[in-house]
């Protein structure tokens, strides 16, 4: 059975994200309270999806977002349009001067090495996108008028405040609407929460959100916190049984039956720099499971799974084909593992040479 995807020809754009996109501040092989320096980047795990789905396989994409109206501000804004991500849905607020009322996010990100893991560091309180609110976007206009055949939000823009986590409800209804299909990334962050409500705050806005999605994706933790699903024969979360999963995904659709895919990345964490990497799909009833890439190698696995989000989007929106959403969904973000930042660097070439068992010879 195939997803009710839209036709390009009816739409403005393939794919629109709803979420936060900050300025991500990277020490490369250093650490955050050392650093002398930063190379800049943009990344936010709503928005990475689009510009992974623009930049390494074509499609027409655009971000929904806020930004302080100031050199910052528009530094980010540069990032994204470098990416070819549309920037016509931002939404623009004055500037105070010192960002007393309203400011840009920051994110200090290291790499981590070895056994010293990946360390994040956002400095995102008070910021323009956590202010948006329901009646800030014409999402008539934009899923009606415009037409998109698939909208994309997540867990992290959900919790940065009461109305972003309304906004967000908003959003995926108004898609619901005009026939747009949702993807939701549950992404869950204990830091975003533990100040407005923690764990049972999380799992009711996450399990409202749910009620409109089509295409849930998450990694075990997700599952477990966000929509309060147990994993069955899982010690740790660290590494979960395939069969644990599988069987924890269909008490999940189960109790949602919106859910017309349940995706997930399977990653089990050796060092910082070297993890096994897989992924499983669930549509119609059926799982399908990605090539595997054992002692994958790692540069930075930020952004890691927004990569996977991407790829099991243009799978679905290309091809309407549930393995090879698996299939390009794994290999991308196994790519954007091995080059720095929050975005993907690949290409759909890459993409495909990889799920196709292309080995990492001099290409000449």
């Amino acid at each position: 059975m195939s997803l009710q995807i839209k036709p390009a020809t009816s739409c403005t754009f393939d794919q629109i994200s709803l979420g936060e996109v900050m300025l991500r501040l990277d020490p490369g092989e250093g650490r955050i309270r050392t650093a002398r320096s930063f190379q800049a980047w943009e990344g936010g795990g709503e928005y990475n999806t689009s510009r992974g789905l623009r930049k390494c396989f074509g499609l027409k994409t655009a971000v929904v977002t806020a930004f302080v109206d100031n050199e910052v501000g528009h530094l980010v804004e540069d990032f994204i349009m470098q990416g070819g991500v549309a920037t016509d849905f931002i939404k623009w607020r004055e500037d105070d001067g010192i960002g007393r009322t309203v400011r840009n996010g920051l994110n200090f990100t290291e790499r981590g090495f070895g056994i010293r893991g990946a360390v994040g560091n956002p400095d995102r309180g008070n910021t323009a996108a956590s202010q948006l609110k329901p009646g800030d976007i014409d999402w008539d206009h934009i899923f009606g008028k415009l037409g998109v055949r698939w909208f994309h939000t997540g867990g992290i823009f959900a919790a940065l405040s009461a109305t972003t986590a309304e906004l967000t409800v908003e959003a995926v209804k108004a898609a619901n609407k005009h026939g747009t299909i949702v993807s939701y990334d549950l992404n869950y962050r204990p830091s975003l929460w533990k100040t407005i409500g923690g764990l049972k705050k999380a799992q009711e806005v996450n399990r409202e959100i749910a009620k409109y999605v089509d295409v849930m994706i998450g990694n075990e933790e997700d599952f477990t916190a966000s929509l309060g699903f147990a994993v069955k024969g899982a010690e740790t979360l660290g590494h979960i049984e395939t069969d644990a999963f599988k069987a924890m995904i269909e008490t999940a659709v189960k109790e949602f039956p919106n859910f017309k895919v349940a995706a997930t990345t399977l990653r089990h964490v050796i060092t910082a720099t070297k993890n096994d990497w897989s992924a499983i799909l669930w549509h119609a009833g059926k799982f399908h499971e990605s090539r595997q890439y054992p002692g994958l190698e790692i540069l930075d696995r930020v952004g890691g799974g927004d990569s996977f989000a991407s790829g099991v989007q243009f799978g679905f929106m290309e091809f309407n084909d549930a393995q090879k959403a698996v299939e390009y969904g794994a290999a991308h973000g196994a790519l954007a593992s091995t080059t720095p930042g929050d975005t993907s660097m690949a290409t759909r070439k890459e993409v495909e040479k990889t799920f196709a068992g292309g080995g990492a010879r001099v290409v000449r």
